[in-house]
C-alpha cells in the first residue's frame, strides 16, 4: 500500500488541477493521496469527484502557514471541519495576508529594477511561487528555485513578510475542529534549530499528532533517522510524503516518499477520536474507492 500525504494543486501553488493531481496520483501507483493546498480547501470538492472516478483513497487536508518563535512553520491539518468558525476565520486572515503580499512584492521588485505586473501573476491566491513563475516567464531566472534564492527569500530584494498564525494556537484550533495535525518537514532547509525535540514535545502536549519525517527537504538519512527517533520517543505518528507541486517544484515526484500503512492507520484512528471529541463537528470522511 503506497500512501502520499502531502500534495498541492492549482488551488494553491501547484501546477495541476485537483482532477489532474488525483489522476496523476493513481497513475503513479498510489493507493492513498492527501490534497493539502496552502491555507484553504478550494480544491477539495473537485478532488473528491476525481478520486471517486479513478478509484483512489483521498484524504482532505490543508497546509497551514504558521509561526513559532518568529520562525515560519508549515502545519499539515487532516480532516478538520471546514465550516468551523474559528478555523475558517484564521484561514481567511492568512489568505488575506498572502493576497496583499503579492502586490507588495511586485513593488519591491520594481524598486530593484525588475518590472513585474500583477496581470502576469495568475492564481486564485497569488503568493511567492506565482511571483517566481512570473520571473521565470520573463526570463529573469530559469526556475522557481532560482527565483527564491535570488529575489524572494528573506533578505532578498523581493521578499515581503506576511501574517502567519501562531503554531500552538493553530494545533489547538484544528483539534477543536475535529482534525489532526502533523508538522511538515520541520528539520528541512537548515531549520532544525527552530524545532528541537524539546519543542516538538511541547507541541505534542498541545495536541500535535505527528511529524513528517521522510521528505526531500530532509536530505540526510541521519537527520531523518534522528527525527524518526524523536517522533517514536514522543509516540507521534511518523509520515512520509512527496510535497508534490506538479511542475512547480522539482524533485518532488508523487510517491517519492510515502507513509507506512500502520502509521496511516494510526493517524486515521486519531482523526476519528478527534472528530468524536469535537462533538457536533461536520468533519469530512476519507474518500474510499468503490
Amino acid at each position: 500500500m503506497r500512501i502520499d500525504l502531502h500534495t498541492h494543486s492549482l488551488a494553491s501553488d501547484g501546477t495541476q488541477t485537483p482532477t489532474e493531481l488525483v489522476t496523476a496520483a493513481k497513475a503513479a501507483g498510489l493507493d492513498v493521496v492527501a490534497i493539502t493546498d496552502h491555507d484553504g480547501t478550494g480544491g477539495w470538492d473537485e478532488a473528491v469527484e476525481a478520486a471517486r472516478r479513478v478509484g483512489i483513497e483521498l484524504v482532505r487536508g490543508i497546509e497551514i502557514s504558521t509561526k513559532h518563535r518568529h520562525h515560519g512553520v508549515h502545519l499539515l491539518a487532516y480532516l478538520p471541519d471546514p465550516t468551523h468558525v474559528g478555523l475558517r476565520a484564521e484561514l481567511d486572515r492568512i489568505v488575506e495576508g498572502r493576497s496583499s503580499r503579492a502586490p507588495a512584492m511586485v513593488e519591491a521588485l520594481g524598486r530593484a529594477g525588475i518590472e513585474v505586473s500583477m496581470d502576469e501573476i495568475a492564481a486564485p491566491v497569488p503568493g511567492r511561487p506565482h511571483v517566481a513563475d512570473a520571473l521565470v516567464r520573463q526570463g529573469v531566472v530559469a526556475t522557481r528555485d532560482e527565483a527564491f534564492e535570488q529575489y524572494l527569500n528573506p533578505g532578498r530584494p523581493g521578499y515581503v513578510n506576511r501574517y502567519a498564525a501562531d503554531l500552538t494556537a493553530t494545533i489547538r484550533l484544528v483539534t477543536d475542529a475535529g482534525g489532526v495535525t502533523v508538522l511538515a518537514h520541520p528539520w528541512g532547509r537548515g531549520r532544525r534549530g527552530d524545532l528541537p525535540a524539546s519543542e516538538i514535545a511541547r507541541l505534542r502536549d498541545a495536541g500535535l499528532s505527528g511529524v513528517e519525517v521522510d521528505h526531500q527537504d530532509h536530505t540526510s538519512p541521519d537527520v531523518r533517522e534522528e527525527l524518526r527517533a524523536v517522533a517514536r520517543e514522543l509516540d507521534l505518528v511518523v509520515t512520509g510524503s512527496s510535497d508534490h507541486h506538479g511542475l512547480g517544484k522539482s524533485n518532488h515526484e508523487l510517491g517519492c516518499h510515502t507513509t507506512a500503512p500502520a502509521e496511516y492507520a494510526r493517524l486515521m484512528e486519531l482523526a476519528a477520536a478527534a472528530a468524536a471529541a469535537a462533538s457536533g463537528r461536520r468533519t469530512p470522511e476519507v474518500v474510499r474507492p468503490g
